[in-house]
């Protein structure tokens, strides 16, 4: 069996930065973590009355923490809908973390260009369509396609579950230009969502190859500089 490793946790420390950002004790590290899966977790899965979700087109969620504050910054393709009528549901959402966590948050919203090469976006609007009871053929080909377009190198898609219906689950994998999974200059973005239909679940694993890592980008810059020099060895004279 072919064991596949996570593009995202391959790459951070090396080429990506970490999604949280802060030091602690070794008391309080635990805590403090369980702390950003919940605030990650409420924005995540929080649902109107509709049943959809409240914070749509959420690529990630970064945390940065300071002594007074928790800075959470919201990567997303539609920044108007989580800002709301004169920025009304990003103070509503900033109260809720606040109540949730208890301590001060500071909110920040930056937005996506292009959604389409975005691994997450695209698995979640796979996730939605499959729910609307949309060919799974056709959806994969029609995304694979959008991708492409918006200039992407390479896009892989693999869903897993009981695909159209069928009584046995199975897997279907689709492929358009290069995904170089084991080159760690390579940006590979993966994204990974769940579309819950009457047969159960159907996963969906996304790979898109955002092309190469320029060097200003490169966040592992306390890695190469923690490498041995390459110093000529000492000659000793006998």
């Amino acid at each position: 069996m072919g064991q596949k490793v996570n593009p995202t946790g391959f790459r951070t420390g090396v080429m990506v930065g970490w999604k949280s950002r802060w030091y602690a004790s070794k008391r309080e590290f635990a805590e403090l973590l369980v702390e950003d899966q919940k605030v990650r977790n409420f924005i995540k899965k929080r649902k109107d009355r509709g049943g959809r979700p409240m914070y749509p087109m959420i690529a990630k969620i970064e945390i940065e923490r300071t002594r007074d504050e928790v800075k959470v910054v919201l990567h997303s393709a539609r920044p108007g809908v989580l800002i709301g009528r004169k920025g009304e549901r990003v103070e509503e959402l900033q109260t809720e973390l606040q109540n949730l966590t208890g301590r001060r948050i500071n909110l920040k919203i930056e937005e996506i260009g292009r959604p389409e090469v975005v691994a997450q976006l695209v698995a979640e609007d796979i996730a939605e369509q499959l729910q609307k009871r949309a060919s799974f053929r056709r959806t994969m080909k029609r995304t694979m396609e959008q991708t492409m377009e918006a200039g992407a190198k390479g896009i892989k898609i693999q869903l897993a579950g009981r695909l159209g219906g069928a009584e046995m689950a199975r897997r279907e994998k689709q492929i358009a230009g290069s995904i170089p999974l084991s080159t760690l200059r390579a940006k590979i973005d993966y994204g990974f969502a769940e579309a819950k239909i009457a047969q159960g679940h159907i996963g969906i694993q996304v790979w898109i190859n955002q092309g190469m890592y320029s060097e200003d980008e490169i966040d592992g810059v306390d890695a190469q500089a923690g490498q041995t020099p390459k110093v000529p060895k000492r000659s000793y004279k006998r």
